[in-house]
């Protein structure tokens, strides 16, 4: 991996990370189509740089996170991960497999796609819109939203977490919001998780290019959560379902057209 390669998916990263997207999918196709999506590294990389967009939720809600007097917030934030926490190292194998699978990839996005189309006529008349006002049995049933991206990588944790909010009649503001800080918990766990796991694959010039990454990463991702906030309270869910869609039929069509994908 170059330091333009770095740059491109530390972009992605920090543009999709918060978006219904699937960060992960958009990166695995993107160093698919660069030709580096069979190096170790690049796994390694492709999640230690979710560490830059977790400090731009950090920074941009600071506030937040260093109240502590209001330690409610953080036992809420214990429980929501705590099932993706399990369910994410019960499936470490089969996630790993799945990564390599573009047909799989694919379909999730395409699927997750249809789905956001519709979910704003699903989930209305919210009666929930800080985050104060969210039970810790509540927290806890979005987490188990979350289980369904590990579960189903190009899913998007973000999608899962803010439906999974919705549907426990959050707003779609403080769903987002919610998802953003559940985010925090969950990437430095698996973080922590990968960089232990391959701590071998750190080298001079590989611990420069994370750093690199993170700090790209993090740019971006500050831009990326300030613009989706009132993107998504303005305009819902419908431009990402069809945004989804469209790439998803479009790698179903380099597929089956024979364009060859170095897929992790």
């Amino acid at each position: 991996m170059n330091y333009f390669q770095a740059l491109i998916l530390a972009i992605i990263e920090g543009l999709t990370e918060f978006l219904p997207v699937s960060s992960t999918g958009h990166m695995v196709i993107a160093s698919s189509f660069m030709g580096i999506g069979k190096d170790e590294f690049v796994k390694l990389f492709e999640v230690a740089i979710q560490l830059g967009a977790i400090l731009a939720v950090v920074v941009l809600y600071w506030k937040k996170f260093f109240d502590f007097s209001k330690w409610q917030f953080y036992i809420k934030l214990i429980i929501a991960v705590i099932p993706a926490l399990f369910f994410g190292y019960l499936l470490n194998d089969f996630i790993d497999n799945t990564l390599g699978n573009p047909i799989f990839i694919a379909v999730v996005l395409l699927l997750g796609g249809i789905v956001l189309l519709f979910i704003d006529k699903f989930f209305k008349n919210p009666t929930v819109n800080h985050e104060s006002e969210i039970s810790n049995l509540t927290a806890f049933k979005i987490g188990c939203f979350q289980v369904l991206a590990v579960a189903f990588p190009g899913l998007s944790r973000s999608a899962a977490t803010i439906i999974g909010g919705m549907q426990q009649k959050l707003s779609r503001h403080a769903a987002a919001e919610f998802s953003f800080f559940l985010a925090v918990p969950t990437m430095c766990a698996a973080t922590g998780y990968k960089l232990l796991k391959g701590h071998e694959l750190l080298n001079a010039e590989n611990i420069k290019l994370l750093l690199f990454g993170n700090v790209i990463a993090f740019i971006v991702a500050v831009i990326a959560i300030k613009s989706f906030i009132g993107f998504l309270s303005k305009h819902g869910f419908r431009i990402f379902g069809w945004y989804r869609i469209i790439i998803g039929v479009l790698l179903l069509v380099l597929y089956f057209s024979g364009v060859e994908m170095n897929v992790l």
